[in-house]
């Protein structure tokens, strides 16, 4: 069977105390998990290429349903080819469905049982975002992996407002599935995953991924954290979410995040993650490295020779000089977000296959120590 026909489904091969080593497989081929998923917000990776991404060892990117839907529209996009035609991505793409851009327009939109209203922060129109026309934007666009409409809220936030949400959540979870099994999600191999909120309340977020694991998703995903709450909170929320959620369909943590938010979490059975973190940072002249973040704007790196990772498969960590990288940084030349962007996609792909390759040994523990004390040393010891 060609991989275009593939459908959903996940294996799971090998564990390492909760650290998972897994397989998605979609009709655009196989994600190998843990996985991070570089985010693709308008139907492109920021300042990289397809086929670097690719290069980079990406799987899967992610797109953004809000923005797609408001401009070039999910109809233009279905009326040529789907996503993955419009934006040469051949491989597995993700889109998220909102939600999150649900809690970051408060001040333009207006919530309630049925949906969300908003006006589009581009041209001031008004639209009307439900859980079915979600997963109808996502069935347009074509993506492998779609996700339920839910209400993110900030934390903290009062207890009462968290259960309100996750309640609602959970309503809009059902009435996503019933839209994507009409829209034949299932037949044509593509899956939905289901959201588990709850805030920072216990005993909230084991309800909600029980709950949700009583529909038939072929994921799950643990969202509302790194929306404000300190790491600790985060990794604690983890700590009781990941023991309910169903053993046999992946996890993915939305949003996150540092490389060590990527570690501890993988410690604690998640598979899959995305974040604008690298991306962003490397417009931004930061680095990601094996031995932790390199800020290119400090005078320190104007005559320094080495590139930022000798040992790196990633031209754009061994071949340039880290004074190049801060000239073109402090000269504000767009070749500076390229590459330090290219840098840290590469670098995350590289952490995360460490940490399968890990699993896979069963050295998972050994992997985690040396990885922390390598980013403990710092980058201005010789590499």
């Amino acid at each position: 069977m060609s991989a275009q026909k593939q459908k959903f489904d996940f294996r799971l091969l090998a564990t390492d105390g909760a650290a998972r080593r897994g397989e998605i497989t979609t009709p655009h081929g196989i994600v190998h998990t843990p996985a991070f998923m570089p985010v693709g917000t308008q139907g492109t990776v920021k300042a990289m290429y397809p086929g670097q991404v690719r290069e980079t060892g990406a799987d899967v990117v992610l797109g953004n349903t809000y923005h797609l839907m408001l401009r070039p529209t999910a109809e233009r996009v279905h009326a040529l080819g789907g996503l993955h035609k419009f934006m040469n991505w051949p491989h597995t793409i993700l889109t998220d469905s909102g939600g999150f851009q649900v809690m970051s327009l408060a001040q333009l939109r207006k919530l309630d049982e049925n949906g969300v209203r908003f006006q589009s922060h581009i041209d001031g129109r008004k639209y009307h975002l439900t859980p079915e026309r979600s997963v109808e934007i996502q069935g347009l666009l074509g993506s492998d992996i779609q996700m339920q409409l839910d209400e993110c809220i900030r934390l903290p936030s009062p207890r009462e407002e968290v259960q309100r949400a996750m309640e609602l959540s959970l309503r809009w979870a059902e009435r996503s599935r019933k839209q994507f099994e009409e829209m034949k999600g299932p037949e044509k191999g593509q899956g939905l995953y289901g959201i588990v909120q709850g805030g920072d309340q216990p005993d909230l977020r084991i309800r909600s991924a029980e709950e949700l694991g009583k529909l038939s998703f072929e994921g799950y995903s643990v969202g509302g954290l790194a929306v404000g709450e300190p790491q600790d909170v985060m990794l604690a929320m983890l700590d009781i979410t990941t023991p309910v959620m169903p053993v046999d369909k992946p996890r993915y943590l939305m949003g996150v995040g540092t490389p060590d938010d990527l570690l501890e979490s993988v410690k604690r059975g998640i598979d899959q993650f995305d974040c604008v973190m690298p991306t962003r940072a490397g417009r931004h002249g930061l680095a990601y490295t094996k031995y932790g973040k390199v800020n290119l704007k400090n005078a320190r790196h104007q005559d320094d020779p080495r590139p930022l990772d000798q040992e790196s498969e990633c031209p754009a960590a061994n071949t340039y000089s880290r004074a190049y990288l801060h000239h073109l940084v402090r000269a504000g030349e767009g070749l500076a977000g390229m590459l330090l962007t290219w840098n840290n996609i590469a670098y995350y792909q590289h952490l995360m296959k460490g940490m399968r390759d890990a699993i896979e040994a069963g050295s998972f523990a050994d992997f985690y120590a040396q990885t922390k004390e390598n980013w403990a040393r710092g980058d201005i010891a010789p590499v």
